[in-house]
C-alpha cells in the first residue's frame, strides 16, 4: 500500500467515524447537540481539526441529511421489493413504510424534514416516491384533471415542477409527455404528498390537534382516501 493511498484511507475512516458521531448526538440528544465541538469531544480530537473534513457545521449537516435519506430509502425500497401487487399496493407499502420509518427515527425526520431543503428533491428518499409518482402517471392511474381546475395562482409554480418531475421520473426509465402530465395531475400528485407528510409530521412530533390513542386507522384512512382520489378501485389496493 502506498503512502497516498494509506492517507487516503485513513482520511475516509476518520470522515465516516465523524459522521457516526454525529449522527449518535442527532439521536440521543436531537440537533441541537450536533456541534463541531461535541463532535470532536467523542473523537478526541480538536474542533479545527474538523474543518480538515468538513467546511462548516452546515456542511456537515448537510452530508448526514444525505445519509439519513439513503438510509430511509433503503427502508422504503425494502418494503417495497416485498409488495408484487398492483403499483396502488406498492404506493401503500411504501407510504406506511415511511411513517414507520419517521416514528422509529423522530431526530432524523426531524432533521431533514425540518430544514430548508426539498423532501422530494434530488436525494435517495426522495427518489423513492418520484419513481411511484412516475409509475402512476404514466399508467395513467392519476386520476383526469383539466389544467384550469388548478387554482390560477399556482400554475407557474406547477409550470417550473413539471420539467423537474419529468427528469427526475425518467431517471427511472419511465418518460412522460408534457401532454400526459398535464398541471392537473401536477396538482393531484404534489396535494398528496402534502397530505401525506402532514399526517406523518403531526404525528412524530406530536402535534394531533386533539388526542388520538391510535393514528395508525386515520393514517390508513387517510390513504384509503387518497388513492380513491388517485384513481384506484378498492381490488386494486387491497
Amino acid at each position: 500500500m502506498t503512502e497516498a493511498t494509506r492517507r487516503e484511507r485513513l482520511r475516509a475512516e476518520t470522515e465516516r467515524e465523524i459522521r457516526q458521531a454525529a449522527r449518535a448526538l442527532l439521536v440521543e440528544r436531537g440537533r441541537d447537540a450536533v456541534t463541531l465541538r461535541a463532535i470532536a469531544r467523542e473523537l478526541g480530537i480538536t474542533a479545527p481539526a474538523l474543518y480538515r473534513y468538513y467546511d462548516s457545521h452546515d456542511a456537515l449537516l448537510r452530508q448526514l441529511c444525505d445519509d439519513i435519506c439513503a438510509d430511509m430509502a433503503a427502508a422504503l425500497y425494502a418494503d417495497l421489493s416485498l409488495e408484487t401487487g398492483h403499483v396502488g399496493c406498492k404506493v401503500r407499502a411504501v407510504c406506511r413504510a415511511f411513517r414507520r420509518w419517521a416514528l422509529a427515527h423522530p431526530q432524523e425526520f426531524a432533521l431533514v424534514f425540518a430544514s430548508p431543503r426539498d423532501p422530494l428533491g434530488a436525494d435517495q428518499f426522495g427518489s423513492v416516491f418520484l419513481q411511484l409518482a412516475g409509475q402512476l402517471i404514466a399508467s395513467n392511474l392519476v386520476a383526469t384533471h383539466a389544467d384550469d381546475e388548478v387554482p390560477e395562482v399556482l400554475h407557474e409554480d406547477l409550470v417550473r415542477f413539471q420539467q423537474v418531475l419529468v427528469d427526475a421520473v425518467s431517471v427511472h426509465g419511465v418518460q412522460i409527455g408534457e401532454d400526459i402530465l398535464n398541471l392537473g395531475k401536477i396538482y393531484h400528485v404534489v396535494q398528496s404528498w402534502v397530505r401525506l407528510y402532514g399526517h406523518v409530521a403531526l404525528e412524530v412530533f406530536g402535534r394531533f390537534p386533539f388526542a388520538v390513542s391510535n393514528p395508525e386507522p386515520m393514517f390508513d384512512s387517510m390513504l384509503d382516501q387518497m388513492l380513491t382520489d388517485i384513481g384506484f378501485q378498492e381490488d386494486q389496493v387491497s
